[in-house]
């Protein structure tokens, strides 16, 4: 024998089966990582819902008790509006027989509406402060609120106290909660509470250089003079006495809208309202307060703007009062996002300033509404949100609502997904058991028992590592067989090689066809052509028979009704981690599956490893068709709709190797996935079948469909779940959770395993199996259903053999 050796210098040109593969790889890369991405893009939805209901990035502390010795005694004195001018604090307070209703924690969807109903009613403005979270989760509420004339300020984003957080989670609680108005009013605002603040004489140490942060920003602190304690949920008469200043004294007032039960305060706001009006009293917001301070000073002549200019602006440029914080020259640019600043900081005038100018006495005691720039006075720290500010604004409106609606959405759908696998669990533990039991019974039989010869035919293609190993297999087989061997196209001497075989082992019943290289249907087709018997058994090039596994294979075919036999295909490469996995997924997953599948009579797949056919019934379906890359599955869902009953002989064994790397397994497992939708979508009429042919559209489609396609591909969202609630949930219980289905799946892998008298010591690689294995099984049907959504195509693919499965594993 003479070999041609290229010159040197030159590539072989690659054979058509290359380039095809080459080609189909290219066009492959694009949907992983399309699948990624999807899978990415959920867990970023995630997290996104988990942040808004502080799940994600929560902080509970609260402190209490600090000192505040190093808080200026004016501060701790002063009124509730903080504001600092050249990094000195200026407080003001509210003007006499004036209350500036607050509400803390909104918006939220049941009582913030009510409030504002109440507010209408009455004609009472009110000032609210927002949490982000919240604005972004009910925008609607905040545009109703700001186009109904009430103020807003911010109560960051996630509600947590600023004393404990870094300068860049405080820059980032305000930015958001700024982008959030924006998206849902098309403002932004100036005002700014603290969450669980009060009294300015309950600033301490820790929050003060928060306030003066803030304040250099160009934002305005509001505190409280008299708080309702209405979250104590007292009851409404001391919610009304508690929240009412003492003498004629204006007051702050704090009412809660959210954070919990607010029926008290929805019932006591009303009686409040008329109370304090009874009593003289004007209702205005923390704007119209400060335009009525300034409107005061003027009218007495003590230095129109001394004490609120301090507040507001001067003519060196200092941040306004209740303006943007972005629009003063000394505020840091990020501290809030930017929008039409207001006007007047050269001439020692605020917006408030001159809106009440404008508007009058009328403007600023919250009964008008003369406004400067078209903001109303009692809306005089709003601005309007502009440019990338609005368009981001919206984006995260958008986005909030994405995952408001996605993550409730894949919480039912996964809690039925787990209720489906758990049920499935149960029913093939019962059935499974029930087919062990009725199959070795001692006086169970098929049939006449079957003697007469079959044929064998085993497609190969480029098998020359294993073909010879097959072939020893089959020379001891007991029951009477002749080979067909049908080499499509190999280029590495398989036909060779399988004579040279059959030769050495004494084989005169093996015959060898070569066939240009056209596919393993293609090869089966030929067997099947060629085949001498009436009963034919397919296998692998790769797979190796226990002596008696033909002679078990056949006998179901005493049986008239029976058109095919599926056998027990075993993993001889087991002794690696992969091999391993693999092992424990054929046994319970493909075997415990074709027990139950026996037993409905819808059984969709005989393994191309180890299958028998009556060759009547593969030719009356037309033979092994190439519309699919699942030939096998194809077959057996055309014979069920031919009328032919398909059944599981778990005492037939064959031995294949199973792919040996991850790269391998998955072109396996992606052509399997691809493959099964390929045939399920070609036989989708099977679902309007009638009578014994429809048995597979009834029962078996659907449970295919169920449970290999639609709950594996949400498989990954239950681990990104529990990994997410490990994180940010309760570790413990979710590790318990996970720990608790694990449990239930070792005992339907311990029972498989009982089953098929396998050693338990594979076991052991199941946990690992969980965390790793199995997730690049529900990557592989991800991106296959991606290929199939998208109209991709597959070749059939050669998988590289090592022949290490030489002799059947634990074979008697």
């Amino acid at each position: 024998m003479t070999t041609t050796t290229p010159s040197r210098g030159r590539r072989r040109a690659p054979t058509r089966m290359e380039r095809a593969a080459g080609k189909a790889s290219a066009l492959q890369r694009p949907r992983v990582i399309l699948a990624l991405l999807l899978l990415l893009g959920l867990t970023c939805v995630m997290l996104l819902d988990g942040y808004l209901r502080a799940e994600v990035g929560g902080d509970e502390r609260v402190r209490d008790g600090a000192s505040a010795s190093k808080v200026p005694d004016k501060v701790l004195n002063g009124g509730p509006i903080l504001t600092f001018r050249n990094g000195k604090p200026v407080t003001q307070t509210i003007p006499k027989k004036t209350i500036v209703l607050t509400f803390d924690d909104g918006p939220n969807p049941t009582y913030t509406p009510t409030v504002l109903k109440i507010l209408k009613k009455y004609d009472v403005p009110g000032t609210f402060f927002l949490v982000g979270s919240m604005v972004s989760r009910y925008p609607s509420i905040v545009k109703q609120m700001v186009s109904q004339g009430e103020e807003v300020g911010i109560h960051t984003f996630t509600h947590v106290d600023l004393s404990y957080q870094s300068d860049a989670r405080i820059k980032r609680e305000m930015e958001q909660t700024q982008l959030a108005l924006a998206g849902a009013a098309g403002i932004t605002t100036t005002l700014f509470r603290a969450p669980y603040s009060s009294e300015t004489d309950a600033i301490d140490n820790y929050s003060y250089p928060v306030y003066k942060k803030l304040g250099a920003s160009g934002y305005t602190s509001v505190f409280v003079d008299t708080d309702s304690d209405d979250w104590k949920q007292p009851g409404v008469a001391k919610i009304i006495k508690w929240a009412t200043p003492s003498g004629t004294s204006g007051s702050s007032v704090l009412f809660h809208d959210a954070g919990g039960v607010r029926s008290q305060t929805m019932k006591a706001l009303p009686t409040y309202i008329e109370k304090m009006k009874a009593k003289g009293y004007t209702f205005t917001t923390v704007s119209g307060a400060i335009a009525k301070n300034n409107a005061a000073e003027r009218a007495s002549g003590t230095g129109a703007g001394a004490g609120a200019g301090a507040a507001a602006g001067t003519s060196t440029g200092s941040v306004e009062a209740g303006a943007q914080p972005s629009a003063a020259p000394s505020a840091a640019p990020s501290a809030a996002p930017g929008g039409t600043a207001g006007t007047g900081a050269g001439n020692g005038q605020t917006p408030v300033d001159s809106a009440a100018a404008a508007g009058g006495a009328g403007g600023a005691n919250g009964n008008g509404n003369g406004s400067r720039n078209g903001t109303s006075v009692l809306q005089g720290a709003h601005r309007e949100a502009t440019g990338m500010t609005l368009y981001e604004g919206k984006a995260l409106i958008y986005a909030v609502a994405v995952a408001e609606w996605v993550v409730p959405g894949l919480a039912a759908g996964l809690t039925v997904v787990g209720v489906a696998v758990m049920s499935r669990f149960g029913m093939m533990l019962i059935l499974a058991r029930r087919h062990y039991r009725q199959r070795n019974k001692r006086r169970f039989s098929w049939g006449p028992t079957v003697t007469r010869p079959v044929t064998v035919i085993v497609p190969a293609y480029n098998e020359k590592e294993c073909i010879a190993n097959t072939l020893e297999s089959l020379a001891k087989s007991t029951h009477p067989i002749e080979v067909i061997v049908v080499d499509d196209g190999s280029s590495d001497g398989t036909s060779e090689i399988a004579r040279e075989a059959a030769r050495s082992f004494g084989m005169t019943n093996v015959r060898v066809i070569r066939q240009e290289n056209a596919g393993k249907p293609a090869a089966l087709n030929n067997g099947v052509r060629s085949a001498s018997y009436d009963i034919v058994v397919m296998m692998d090039g790769d797979t190796v028979f226990e002596p008696d596994t033909v002679r078990h294979l056949v006998q179901p075919f005493a049986d008239p009704e029976v058109g095919a036999v599926a056998g027990n295909a075993k993993v001889g490469n087991r002794n690696t981690i992969i091999g391993a996995w693999q092992h424990i997924e054929y046994v319970m997953g493909f075997n415990l599956d074709r027990r139950m599948y026996d037993l409905l009579r819808c059984m969709p797949t005989i393994p191309g490893a180890i299958g028998a056919f009556r060759r009547e019934a593969v030719l009356q379906v037309g033979g092994m068709s190439e519309d699919t890359l699942a030939e096998d599955t194809d077959i057996t869902i055309a014979m069920h709709r031919e009328g032919w009953r398909v059944v599981y002989q778990e005492h037939a064994k064959a031995w294949t190797e199973a792919p040996a790397s991850l790269k391998q397994l998955w072109s396996q497992r992606y052509r399997w996935s691809y493959g099964t939708m390929q045939a399920l979508w070609k036989h989708r009429k099977s679902l309007t079948d009638k009578g014994p042919s429809g048995r597979f559209g009834r029962v078996g489609m659907p449970l295919v469909v169920i449970f290999q396609i639609i709950t594996p591909v949400f498989a990954p969202l239950i681990d990104v779940f529990t990994v997410y609630s490990m994180i940010f949930v309760d570790f413990w219980a979710s590790l318990a959770m996970w720990f608790a289905v694990l449990g239930i799946q070792l005992l339907c892998a311990a029972y498989a395993f009982r089953l098929d008298r396998e050693k338990y010591r594979y076991l052991l690689m199941m946990p690992l199996q969980q965390l790793a294995y199995r997730q690049m099984m529900y990557l592989v049907l991800i991106h296959s259903s991606i290929t199939a959504l998208t109209g991709g195509r597959l070749r059939w693919q050669k998988l590289k053999r090592t022949g290490e499965v030489g002799t059947p594993a634990g074979a008697s």
